[in-house]
């Protein structure tokens, strides 16, 4: 491809709302162009790039067995009604009418369209198992695109699907992806962790998240290092500090002036802040079961003083759409005053504690009331409680679950995910098998996915300079950027277009710079750029024999004979 025919447009300054490199350099080099918020058009380089990775995640998905599908990006809603995610899931999805009035989705996923396909295709245990998967466009409504490609609102999914006969072919199936998406990851370049995950909106038992470390990242992660516990914080258990039993105190309300935070509350009663409750009010969005609708209803937490609530865990606990902080006036409306607050007396309210709650005794909790608190507050004897859960977010130092080691925090990107679905989809539209008696049975399902294009994005992250981007071979859009200095007598041209041709003849992928810019400003496009091997043909390397090659992660140059390049190349490449 002559560089001078390429459709895109190089920038020389980085554009004012790119807020991270990959996003930064992605732009610049002409890679991606952005239409809208979280919404971007990928121009031949960058599709080139994503060709490549695409071909990887087909050979590595063919391999353990997956068949290819297309399923449609528009859906019925009637599918996903039948499920239960048209209730559930938020604002996210693309919902619309046709012109018949019928309710429509955007795909957000295809769990719902492989178990109607599961139901219509799958009726013998002689079909089981199976894995199909496909590359296609989603769509979900972020309410926070940022970072370029890293989040976006439109974007292309590997997501594959196993069905299996029982629980353990669908570890099995489960297992197999996790040791797959390592190998691709590896292909591609991008150094990736797993982290057990949240199910999230897709449900099921147990679910893993790859994920690149990078502060840029907007998950964090909790890990350990002395025994490999990772997850993410959303989910993240660790061993809580118990403290010694006490005999139950009366209570009594106790004056705590100008103390409406467990820092102002401790310091001012001189007490440790694990002999306080913390309270934090919620609005949660809840299914109602009988009629389809949904509903807020307000929600009362209480954690011990030394610990934070984790809004996940609350969410998963009280099974919420949406969670969001209650307001002031909210919280006023069920009795509690903001600050001074405590389940006291409180009727209109969910209350959730956690389960560091019950074994913890004689707290100072809020008195309802300004400028008051009350001592020894018991769970059971004062206050009682809906659910009792484990709702505390794990933090940096807080005692690994499995070994007590001190935990430490990271800041990742997720690149891809894998979930144990169970039988939740195949159940809901009806779909199951005949075993070899004849017997009815439920079909196990799996889902996982790569996002390809975030992908892109974490190896252009992972892999730039202060110059510019720095491809993998693997997934570079080209593997060569030949240079064209122009000499008076055209000698330089007209080997460029030898080698250009031959390059090609060889199945060397060439980006070809035969443009009449300055030499500064060919090679800074270059590095821009980042193909992995640089070929300048130029006056000076002639007359030093040949012609000079670089490579894009290296200062050195080397000058190679022409007739001795493309042996050279193949085994830098290799």
């Amino acid at each position: 491809m002559y560089l001078s025919k390429l459709f895109t447009s190089i920038k020389r300054e980085t554009p004012a709302n790119a807020e991270i490199a990959s996003h930064q350099l992605l732009l610049r080099a002409g890679f991606i162009h952005q239409q809208a918020a979280g919404i971007f058009s990928y121009l031949p380089l960058a599709r080139r790039s994503m060709n490549k990775i695409e071909n990887i995640l087909h050979e590595e998905i063919q391999g353990i067995g997956g068949q290819e599908i297309t399923m449609p990006v528009i859906h019925s809603a009637d599918i996903w009604k039948k499920t239960g995610r048209w209730y559930q899931v938020g604002s996210e999805m693309g919902r619309f009418k046709d012109k018949n009035d019928h309710d429509m989705v955007l795909a957000m996923t295809h769990e719902e369209i492989v178990a109607e396909l599961t139901g219509d295709i799958i009726r013998s245990y002689r079909q089981l198992p199976a894995l199909v998967y496909h590359i296609q466009t989603k769509w979900r409504d972020d309410p926070r695109p940022r970072a370029g490609l890293i989040r976006v609102r439109e974007f292309t999914m590997l997501d594959s699907y196993s069905l299996d006969t029982n629980p353990e072919g669908l570890e099995e199936q489960y297992q197999a992806h996790y040791d797959a998406y390592f190998r691709i990851f590896e292909r591609c370049g991008l150094p990736v962790i797993s982290v057990l995950s949240d199910t999230g909106m897709m449900g099921g038992k147990k679910a893993h998240e790859y994920m690149y470390l990078t502060p840029v990242g907007e998950d964090t992660l909790i890990l350990c290092d002395e025994c490999a516990y990772a997850a993410n914080r959303q989910i993240a258990k660790f061993s809580k500090e118990l403290f010694p039993k006490e005999d139950l105190l009366p209570m009594e309300e106790v004056a705590t002036p100008n103390a409406s935070s467990i820092e102002e509350l401790a310091a001012f009663l001189d007490i440790p802040k694990h002999k306080t409750a913390k309270a934090v009010f919620f609005m949660a969005l809840i299914d109602n079961p009988d009629d389809n609708t949904a509903s807020e209803k307000f929600v009362f937490t209480v954690i011990r003083g030394d610990m934070d609530i984790n809004e996940t865990k609350v969410a998963q606990v009280i099974k919420a759409k949406e969670l969001r902080p209650a307001t002031d006036e909210e919280i006023k409306a069920i009795g509690a005053i903001p600050g001074y607050a405590s389940p006291l007396g409180i009727k209109e309210a969910m209350v959730i504690v956690d389960d560091s709650i019950p074994e913890s005794c004689n707290l100072v909790a809020g008195a309802n009331k300004p400028g008051y608190h009350m001592r020894n507050v018991n769970y059971g004897r004062d206050f009682q409680a809906v659910q009792i859960a484990d709702i505390a977010a794990a933090d940096e130092g807080h005692k690994c679950p499995n070994c007590g080691n001190a935990l430490t925090t990271s800041r990742g990107v997720e690149v891809g995910n894998i979930f144990q679905l169970g039988t939740k989809y195949t159940n809901a539209v009806g779909a199951s098998y005949l075993d070899i008696n004849g017997r009815e049975n439920d079909i196990y399902m799996g889902s996982y996915g790569i996002g390809v294009g975030r992908l892109l994005a974490c190896l252009a992250e992972e892999h730039h300079d202060d110059y510019g981007l720095i491809w993998p071979g693997n997934v570079a859009p080209y593997a060569v950027h030949l240079v064209l200095l122009q000499d008076k007598e055209g000698k330089c041209e007209t080997l460029a277009n030898e080698l250009y041709q031959t390059l090609k003849e060889n199945k060397l992928e060439a980006l070809y710079d035969n443009q009449k810019d300055s030499a500064g400003v060919k090679f800074n496009s270059a590095d821009l750029i980042g193909i992995p091997v640089r070929i300048t043909v130029s006056q000076r390397a002639l007359n030093e024999g040949g012609v000079e090659l670089k490579l894009r992660n290296q200062k050195e140059k080397q000058i190679v004979p022409a007739d001795q390049l493309v042996e050279t190349i193949k085994g830098l490449l290799k």
